[in-house]
């Protein structure tokens, strides 16, 4: 086997300072080394045009290398100030939101142009639909316990209580939450702090990460904007439970938040992987009620804990209309057929959908079993009928239901970050629908399967970019596809 050629400019583990000079897809801003050699591109993550970093190259190749970003160490001439504590959540909350949405809108049409090989995709540009709240537009956040914090004044790691954000590709280390960081709800963030030297005081442990031991090890706040108030969940490991009053925890949680206050919640995560909830930990309810209810275009969703739902939900609106929208360009393809929402989650697409057509019969199918329940409740709750939701794979339920090949007119696909395994597309393609409208949150991946579908005698007739996450690299896509006139 031939051996691999290495560059000349850079190696795994270097420690290098550079200018940003271009953004790419993603959120990646792009550095040149040049000698007399040429001219070498480096990607640094959550950086923008005109910042000087430092950064660890992690992968080197002939061509390029990636490097994982350690510190800013000059501010762009583009960057303003902003009254909200920084967080790894929020890279370009500094950055004007003008600018943001120049660089998703030119990085994710340059996607669809190299991978999609669209390369007319401007033309079929409608438009980026912006978030209705540029700021405190969350309303889910989980904080995260720990043994190890982060001194900001000496920049590096010191062993004290944190309750916050874990620092940017630093798994171990916690960063304190002082103050609102402009993402989720002010008052909840103001009072971290408060929880935090609640917490301490009681001398139970933070989780210490590389120790993998501890008691605290998240909080987790979800708010319903519809009656904002405020659902929590605080989760421990068991060791040590009987040391600590979850119901003295929640009285002082409705001391702060008064009548927002939902309810608390208590589970327990023995596992020593890095996530929220433990795949076999239990639950409780300790105070008040386990959900809340949120609205969405004017249909009401009742959430738990652990129900997906949008994160934006006013964005969210927009993102759904936009899609509605484009479903019904073409009414006579909706009223009285069949329409397939694939990847349905909790069904909301399609109960706007059934709410705003004629006689349609909706089709929903999803493999997540908890999203099946919830659509099929929700559905009820709204009085909305005409849908019909399955649990299933969609390759499979595809395969298995061989009588809607050329019966379906619309399909409606929203999968996830990993886009559309290539059978399932096919499946997909074989119904023959003369019309998809497929919602993206991975660009990319809707590019690829972009190139798919173009195979297969499809066009796109139009695409838009929703801003879902502000100050973030993450942009949402709408295409809607039509099958090719004969």
């Amino acid at each position: 086997m031939p051996r691999r050629e290495r560059n000349k400019f850079v190696k795994r583990g270097q420690i290098l300072e550079l200018i940003i000079e271009d953004y790419a897809f993603g959120g990646k801003g792009i550095a040149r080394i040049r000698s007399e050699e040429g001219v070498f591109i480096v990607f640094i993550p959550n950086t923008i045009p005109g910042q000087k970093v430092k950064a660890q190259v992690k992968k080197s190749t002939k061509n390029y290398a990636e490097c994982n970003l350690i510190d800013v160490l000059e501010s762009s001439a583009d960057e303003v100030t902003v009254p909200y504590q920084d967080i790894p959540g929020a890279p370009f909350i500094q950055l004007p939101i003008e600018l943001q949405h120049r660089y998703k809108k030119e990085s994710t049409l340059s996607l669809f142009k190299r991978i999609g090989k669209v390369p007319n995709i401007e033309e079929l540009f409608d438009e980026l639909v912006t978030s209705p709240n540029l700021f405190h537009y969350r309303n889910k956040m989980e904080y995260g316990f720990s043994a190890i914090g982060y001194d900001r004044k000496n920049k590096t790691d010191i062993d004290i209580f944190t309750l916050g954000f874990k620092r940017r590709g630093v798994w171990w280390m916690g960063d304190n939450l002082e103050k609102d960081s402009g993402l989720f709800d002010a008052q909840v963030e103001n009072n971290i702090s408060t929880i935090r030297k609640y917490c301490e005081a009681t001398g139970l442990s933070p989780w210490h990460g590389p120790k993998r031991e501890g008691f605290f090890r998240y909080f987790v706040v979800r708010k319903s904007y519809k009656t904002n108030q405020l659902l929590f969940n605080l989760v421990t490991t068991s060791y040590d439970l009987a040391n600590f009053d979850l119901i003295a925890f929640s009285e002082l949680l409705k001391d702060i938040f008064n009548d927002r206050f939902a309810g608390l919640l208590h589970s327990i995560n023995d596992e020593t992987g890095d996530r929220t909830l433990a795949t076999a930990g239990k639950s409780q309810l300790i105070a008040g009620k386990d959900k809340i209810i949120e609205e969405l275009l004017g249909l009401n969703f009742e959430i738990s804990m652990k129900s997906f739902f949008q994160t934006n939900p006013k964005s969210a609106e927009k993102l759904y209309s936009k899609v509605i929208d484009y479903a019904l360009e073409n009414k006579e393809a909706i009223d009285n057929t069949i329409v397939m929402d694939l990847f349905c989650g909790t069904g909301t697409i399609g109960q706007i959908l059934a709410s705003r057509s004629t006689n349609a019969q909706i089709i929903g199918v999803d493999i997540v079993d908890s999203a099946i329940n919830d659509a099929i409740k929700n559905a009820k709750r709204n009085h909305i009928d005409g849908l019909k939701f399955y649990t299933a794979d969609v390759g499979k339920f595809l395969h298995e239901h061989p009588q809607y090949k050329n019966k379906i007119k619309t399909i409606i696909l929203d999968p996830s970050r990993a886009g559309i395994a290539p059978k399932t597309l096919l499946k997909i393609i074989a119904i023959n629908a003369d019309r998809l409208v497929y919602v993206s949150c991975n660009p990319a991946t809707q590019a690829r399967d972009t190139l798919e579908m173009i195979k297969h005698g499809y066009e796109i007739k139009k695409i838009s970019l929703v801003d879902q996450f502000p100050h973030t690299s993450h942009i949402e896509t709408i295409v809607l596809f039509e099958k090719h006139s004969i």
